[in-house]
């Protein structure tokens, strides 16, 4: 369940199979399938997700916290405020993953609770292709702070916190209870938290 993950599951992937060879691994990214309640089905062994569900059997295991920010174009007007009010998004198209609002940090923690909507919505299910909308003035987005990081390197787009304080969210691995201690899932459980700690920037550790 998180589109933008690849950046930090690759890396924690080739480190893993390094020390657990035998085991298989097979990667499901897609939007058209629920993953959790296929998780509690045992169709899946894990997930990676920041939208936890209450679904018998299943445990969240938290890997990192981090910040989603809004990704604007380098000349929109609102790239002058510090920081992003709910109010100022309701004249914008927001674009976003194909996946249901309540689902999405930026309506979940920040649009919803202050009754507020935006103009428009669009939807894109590449991350590259949600920022070069963005770039080329189609609207503005919510990304993690860690997803956008070369964009903003290169020029590309400009963030800014929503809110005063920010919105952050914990990222989970959801496994079943039955497979939590396995040591095969405890060891890509910890390679993960290593490897996203040692990649990724402006995510915190999460208790």
């Amino acid at each position: 369940e998180c589109h933008s993950c690849f950046d930090w599951l690759m890396p924690t992937i080739d480190e893993y199979r390094r020390e657990w060879p035998e085991v298989e691994i097979d990667l499901i990214s897609g939007f058209n399938f629920d993953p959790l309640p296929a998780l509690a089905r045992a169709e899946l062994d894990l997930v990676i997700t920041s939208d936890p569900q209450n679904l018998p059997g299943i445990r969240y295991l938290p890997l990192f916290e981090y910040e989603s920010l809004l990704c604007l174009a380098k000349n929109h007007p609102l790239a002058q405020k510090a920081s992003i009010e709910p109010r100022d998004l309701s004249q914008e198209t927001l674009i976003t993953y194909p996946v249901e609002q309540a689902r999405l940090d930026i309506f979940k923690y920040f649009l919803l609770p202050a009754n507020v909507a935006p103009a428009h919505i669009r939807t894109a299910e590449l991350t590259l292709m949600i920022i070069q909308l963005v770039a080329s003035g189609r609207g503005v987005c919510a990304l993690p702070n860690w997803g956008i990081s070369d964009y903003l390197d290169k020029g590309y787009v400009v963030a800014r916190s929503l809110g005063e304080d920010g919105v952050w969210a914990t990222l989970y691995a959801a496994v079943r209870e039955e497979q939590m201690t396995a040591p095969y899932m405890t060891a890509f459980i910890n390679t993960a938290r290593v490897c996203s700690h040692r990649t990724l920037q402006g995510i915190l550790r999460a208790d």
